[in-house]
């Protein structure tokens, strides 16, 4: 099964698994829970108890009006959605997931409120996720 794994302060990267419990268990260092925040056959799996075992906080999930609503901890991978079950994820969504979580996060006290921080810029980005254009070798 294809999935893609976003570790903290990492950029996300497709990884095989056999997609046992045990190896769902594996990736994120414990009990697996799966949420649903898009509208994509996707899952976000995670360890359950990540923010009370204080694992690394990781990434960012914003609501459609782009404001922040939770923050997952730890390692966590993006698995596609079978009838049944998790499944590999295609490619089309691999990328978009790639993308989406592409830049790491640091959080940081602003006042009451944590704040994400992007340590890539969104234009940075964009040009990790650009074909390469070759290069002429020079004249000699």
């Amino acid at each position: 099964m294809k999935i893609l794994v976003v570790e903290p302060q990492k950029t996300p990267y497709e990884k095989e698994i056999n997609g046992d419990l045990k190896s769902l268990q594996n990736e994120v260092g414990g009990f697996v829970e799966a949420v649903y925040p898009y509208d994509d056959p996707v899952a976000i799996v995670c360890n359950e108890e990540g923010k009370m075992i204080g694992l690394d906080l990781n990434r960012a999930l914003y609501g459609e009006d782009g404001q922040m609503y939770d923050i997952v901890a730890g390692t966590f991978f993006i698995t596609g959605l079978g009838e049944s079950d998790f499944a590999s994820l295609s490619q089309e969504l691999m990328e978009k997931y790639r993308k989406k979580f592409y830049s790491p996060e640091i959080f940081v006290w602003e006042g009451d409120n944590l704040k994400p921080i992007k340590m890539i810029s969104d234009k940075q980005s964009e040009r990790a996720h650009k074909p390469l254009k070759k290069r002429s070798e020079p004249e000699r």
